[in-house]
């Protein structure tokens, strides 16, 4: 649902890098974060509960894009994969076992070098980048994903056109972020962040993105967006795909 009366924080605040679509305290927020995101239960305790749920959602769309073999191990054998807003490669090292080669670019230094030495741990060859992916000479990608991002920077059209940007023809490109409804600022901020299962501090409810606006930004950048995905909650399920859309969502996006 949309808030007529809502306003976003100003693009050019005195935390906005100029020009660009970071917010500088955004990046250092999460870069506080970088020493422990790999734990699954520290601060990122949440993320690691989200992922599973947003890799069911990626393989279907993977398997439905490329009309591949849902039996493969590495569907993306021989694709690229760009993950913007990656962290410390949540979703990066997963990517790179499904096959892609993995670029990860986020805003937070510290998270990208958090992020090379787990790859490096794990085996994995995954590039990563620290900066603005609008800014940066990457060229482009057959999947792009940017997960839970959105929401935190300055300036969305921009973002969104400088993901469009990065998607190779016949690309494949997925975004979740939260919804701006009253039920994600009671359960996300109001509850989750007030008993700590979030980072008091990680979300700004008016910065929430509805699929109506979503839709709009996709379409001035030229992409289609699927249809959402809800990532609903329950005590017996815990976190899983729905089609409540009130909490969270999650689409795919492919160029017209």
């Amino acid at each position: 649902m949309s808030d007529a009366t809502t306003q976003p924080r100003s693009n050019t605040s005195a935390g906005t890098i100029s020009g660009a679509t970071i917010r500088a305290e955004e990046a250092a927020h999460f870069g506080r974060l970088a020493k422990d995101w790999w734990d699954p239960k520290g601060s990122s305790a949440m993320l690691h509960r989200l992922n599973p749920v947003r890799l069911q959602f990626l393989r279907e769309a993977i398997d439905l894009h490329w009309a591949g073999d849902i039996e493969a191990r590495q569907p993306l054998a021989g694709k690229s994969a760009l993950d913007v807003g990656c962290g410390a490669g949540l979703l990066c090292e997963p990517l790179a076992r499904l096959g892609a080669d993995v670029t990860g670019v986020d805003a937070a230094p510290e998270n990208t070098a958090a992020a090379a030495v787990h790859a490096e741990g794990a085996g994995l060859d995954i590039r990563y980048i620290a900066g603005e992916v609008g800014s940066l000479d990457l060229g482009t990608f057959d999947l792009v994903t940017a997960m839970e991002v959105i929401e935190h920077v300055a300036d969305k059209s921009a973002f969104v056109a400088a993901l469009a940007g990065r998607l190779a023809p016949g690309g494949l490109m997925v975004l979740s972020t939260p919804n701006r409804t009253p039920q994600s600022r009671l359960l996300m901020i109001g509850a989750a962040e007030g008993i700590g299962l979030i980072p008091k501090g990680t979300h700004h409810w008016d910065d929430f993105i509805t699929p109506e606006e979503l839709d709009e930004l996709l379409g001035d950048a030229g992409l289609d967006m699927g249809t959402p995905r809800g990532i609903g909650f329950s005590p017996a399920r815990g976190l899983h795909l729905s089609g409540d859309l009130s909490l969270n969502y999650i689409v795919t996006a492919r160029a017209r």
